[in-house]
């Protein structure tokens, strides 16, 4: 079970470190240094459980996402009508199963 509080923050996602079934954020504060890129995906997830972020547009301009998010089940993230199965959140690196 993911405890809700460790998923406060902004997420980036680091699409270089995908796998085949993973898609792999990195914590915005961690330090780490993303390689350039034509477009990240973020999440900001609010204690009061409301979230913002990012996703890359189609010209490759950022589009704003919003809304309410909820962890269910212990590991099912919800970000409004989107749901991402969390494999792992350890450290500053979360971890959600691709949509499949």
């Amino acid at each position: 079970m993911i405890d809700r509080r460790r998923l406060t923050g902004r997420w980036v996602h680091s699409h270089e470190e995908d796998t085949d079934e993973e898609m792999v954020f990195r914590s915005a504060d961690s330090g780490y240094t993303f390689p350039p890129s034509r477009g990240r995906e973020a999440l900001e997830l609010h204690p009061d459980g409301s979230y913002g972020g990012t996703v890359p547009g189609p010209v490759d301009k950022p589009e704003e996402r919003s809304g309410e998010w909820a962890l269910e089940e212990g590991n099912r993230l919800k970000l409004g009508d989107r749901e991402l199965e969390i494999t792992a959140a350890e450290g500053d690196v979360l971890k959600v199963r691709k949509p499949g």
